[in-house]
Formats: structure tokens, sequence, C-alpha cells
């Protein structure tokens, strides 16, 4: 059984205004994780992601570099506990 991880990220940079939560639902329905991802009122962008450790790890180092049009400057990283609370993957407001 693989080991089940959760990782609490926020990325800096130009990551808003260029569909950085929406691709990030994309990456993570590819990856197969579940949490959601949501925009800050500081121009940054908060994610949640739970799932086996290789696609949670797979998601945060796509959100390292994100969709085409963003330039992320920084991913901080708390890694937490999981909680399996999740059931999908979601943009939240």
């Amino acid at each position: 059984m693989e080991e089940k991880i959760r990782a609490h990220l926020m990325i800096s940079g130009r990551v808003q205004g260029v569909c950085y939560r929406m691709e990030t639902k994309f990456a993570a329905d590819r990856f197969g994780v579940f949490g959601w991802v949501r925009n800050k009122r500081d121009g940054r962008v908060e994610a949640l992601v739970e799932g086996n450790r290789p696609q949670v790890e797979a998601l945060v180092e796509w959100c390292r570099s994100g969709p085409p049009a963003a330039r992320v400057q920084e991913v901080t990283i708390t890694w937490e506990t999981c909680r399996e609370e999740f059931q999908n993957f979601e943009v939240t407001y």
C-alpha cells in the first residue's frame, strides 16, 4: 500500500489571470490526486493536495512551473498528515 501524503502549497509569482487554477485542476485529475486550489487576495495561489506520495509529488513539481503563461517565483510547501477528506479536486473561490 502506497503512503498517502498531504501538501499545502502557496504559489507566488504571476499566477493569477493565467489559467493557473484551471490547469492545476487538469493536472491534479491527470495525476489522480484530490483537494482544491484557489486564488488568494494577495496575488498568490493556494492549493491543498492529498493522495499517494508519487502523485502528490508530481503535482507539486508541476506547480513549480504551472501553465505556459505563468511565471512562478516560489512554491512554499507545508507537509501535513493525510486526512483523506476529499473525493475529487476542485477550484474553489
